[in-house]
């Protein structure tokens, strides 16, 4: 099956997200969608902050790509078929796919994989080797995306975790206008190194 990014990316342009549920590839959406706060509505957990203030980790960006890849699909019940792996590689090589990664010293302790089209990120999945390094990738994460004026950060699906940063769900309706309007814009998601 030859697969086409500018077809993918259009799916996601219109709001769905791509699952394997165990039968198969397919695209999805909800009734509501789960965003994450990019104002003073994130908060992270005060455990995490000494972590951070210690620079135990540092950020990259797509330096290990395939490792987040892996990370992401490597649990009991996943989502993340061989053929979606596949997807994110040529999303990737085309310029749509990105992880952002932390590490500590040289060993990658977290990341989260995520899709860029125009001002929004649209998080497809987080996993982490070391204790924190998610979280931490989700707090350098925001920062980043503030720093390059990203207007929306998509999360898909509410869970507990999620919600101990802030995030929060709004209607389909809400979410397809933040979506059209993001998408319009024109941010660099990748900077400089």
């Amino acid at each position: 099956m030859q697969i086409d990014p500018a077809e993918i990316i259009a799916g996601y342009r219109q709001g769905y997200f791509l699952m394997d549920n165990g039968d198969g590839l397919g695209w999805y959406s909800s009734q509501t969608r789960t965003i994450m706060p990019l104002d003073e509505r994130f908060r992270y957990p005060k455990s995490l902050r000494r972590s951070l203030n210690q620079n135990r980790f540092t950020s990259a960006i797509n330096r290990d790509f395939f490792g987040v890849v892996e990370g992401c699909a490597n649990r009991d019940s996943t989502w993340i078929s061989d053929e979606l792996k596949m997807i994110y590689l040529l999303l990737y090589k085309a310029g749509w796919a990105f992880s952002f990664e932390t590490w500590q010293d040289d060993q990658l302790a977290g990341g989260i994989l995520g899709l860029v089209i125009g001002g929004v990120f649209i998080g497809e999945s987080m996993f982490f080797h070391i204790s924190e390094g998610s979280k931490a990738a989700m707090v350098m994460l925001v920062d980043h995306l503030r720093s390059q004026q990203f207007t929306l950060f998509d999360v898909q699906i509410i869970n507990p975790h999620l919600e101990r940063f802030g995030a929060y769900t709004i209607s389909e309706q809400e979410y397809q206008q933040q979506l059209q309007a993001a998408i319009q814009l024109r941010r660099a998601f990748k900077t400089g190194s």
